[in-house]
């Protein structure tokens, strides 16, 4: 195992698969070690140190198309850990590998570095530890925030435990149980107040993860987290300047080793501020969807399962009608309607952005074009458009509707596999 020099690395980058080991926020962006500059080294492999402990250990690497005949640079912000991965990918069978062990003279430097485009409104469970203990973080400037802990109807999913200080939220005050729409502009301007929560409130989301089981009447009361990135897309709507997502969700404050709490808070109610919607761009309904689909450069995204693409199944118990949206590009979210593996890493943090744009590049999904995304209900279309806004890209949309809309309205459908 060698070792290389920031002179040598720059010299020789792109002969190198490059791995990153520090947290998945730090990749992204935040500077978690008094770093100059933020970010990971360019064309760098997210493969966090946490990880190292997990069984599926090789299958992530192998998934990240990191190869035993790949010349691996490991690098982190702890030199002893970076080795450590290093011995792992030994036993596994990898020979060249290289530590480099200056990862803040590189960041200090003006060398190639990323950064994911709105990398602060994804925050680690330290950002957040921070910010309730002393009232302020890195990125954050505010004097008022709101922390709040995402259910589907499942209010005991609070009660049994919740981030000190979070509110309890149910989508079901943002979204209406007949549609599965957003509510109208009043209904979220009266839900937003009564949660205390203004235009220029810094909203906070997580939610729990406790594996959703299809045979459950309401299997979404068990996706909580899922649940959050519905409510931030509905905020980002109704005109939340600043809304944030716990990367990882109530996993990352217990993994991180922070305390939960039964006692329950409540806000004072205030006033919104503004209209409603002050986004109203990033939500297509069914009009536009049609308009879309017509489109050469516009996208109509189906996030949902490849049984539910082909006609396998509807997804959910609510839906009879099983079929697809006759031209949408598919998206694959995972293996059902409540789980998103193909958007998250196995500790329910956000996948590598750079994965899921190359992902989306393949099947002509770019930053360029429209792109609405949509699943059975708008939960999964939710995350999945949160992925492509915290990428930048402003073209972003859901369709609101999806597949019980669209289901509804006796318009085409088609089922089985498509023909290429």
């Amino acid at each position: 195992m060698g070792k290389i020099t920031t002179k040598e690395l720059v010299k020789n980058l792109n002969n190198y698969k490059v791995i990153d080991i520090r947290s998945i926020d730090a990749y992204n962006g935040w500077k978690e070690c008094g770093e100059i500059k933020g970010g990971h080294i360019k064309g760098a492999k997210s493969l966090p140190y946490k990880w190292l402990h997990y069984i599926d250990w090789i299958e992530i690497v192998r998934n990240k198309e990191i190869l035993p005949e790949d010349s691996l640079v490991i690098y982190g912000y702890d030199p002893q850990k970076a080795e450590k991965v290093a011995k792992q990918f030994e036993r596994a069978g990898y020979s060249d590998i290289t530590d480099f062990n200056d990862f803040y003279e590189w960041a200090e430097k003006d060398l190639p570095m990323e950064h994911l485009e709105r990398y602060e409104h994804l925050v680690s469970a330290d950002w957040l530890n921070q910010l309730i203990t002393t009232n302020n973080a890195p990125e954050y400037n505010n004097n008022k925030f709101v922390i709040c802990h995402s259910h589907y109807r499942n209010p005991s999913d609070y009660d049994e435990g919740h981030i000190p200080g979070a509110i309890p939220i149910d989508t079901n005050c943002l979204e209406s149980p007949e549609t599965w729409n957003r509510r109208s502009p009043g209904e979220l301007k009266d839900a937003l107040e009564e949660a205390g929560i203004a235009h220029d409130t810094t909203v906070i989301l997580y939610g729990k993860f406790s594996s959703p089981n299809n045979d459950d009447p309401f299997p979404g009361s068990s996706a909580g987290h899922l649940g959050a990135m519905r409510c931030a897309f509905i905020m980002l709507y109704a005109g939340v300047k600043d809304v944030r997502i716990l990367n990882g969700g109530l996993q990352s404050w217990l993994d991180s080793g922070y305390e939960i709490t039964t006692v329950p808070s409540k806000n004072k109610k205030v006033s919104f501020g503004v209209d409603i919607p002050q986004k109203p761009e990033i939500a297509v309904d069914l009009e536009e969807a049609k308009e879309i689909l017509a489109s050469p450069d516009k996208n109509l995204v189906s996030v949902r399962s490849w049984r539910e693409h082909i006609g396998e199944v509807s997804g959910y118990n609510y839906i009879e009608k099983k079929g697809r949206i006759p031209g949408a590009i598919f998206g694959d979210c995972g293996t059902d309607a409540y789980h998103m593996e193909n958007y998250r890493n196995l500790d329910h943090t956000m996948r590598e952005y750079h994965e899921v744009a190359s992902n989306w590049k393949k099947i002509g999904i770019t930053p360029d074009k429209r792109n609405a995304f949509y699943c059975g209900t708008g939960w999964r279309g939710s995350e999945a458009f949160l992925n492509a806004w915290l990428m930048g890209w402003d073209k972003a949309a859901v369709y609101d509707g999806g597949w019980f809309e669209w289901s509804n309205n006796n318009l085409p459908f088609e089922t089985g596999v498509p023909k290429q």
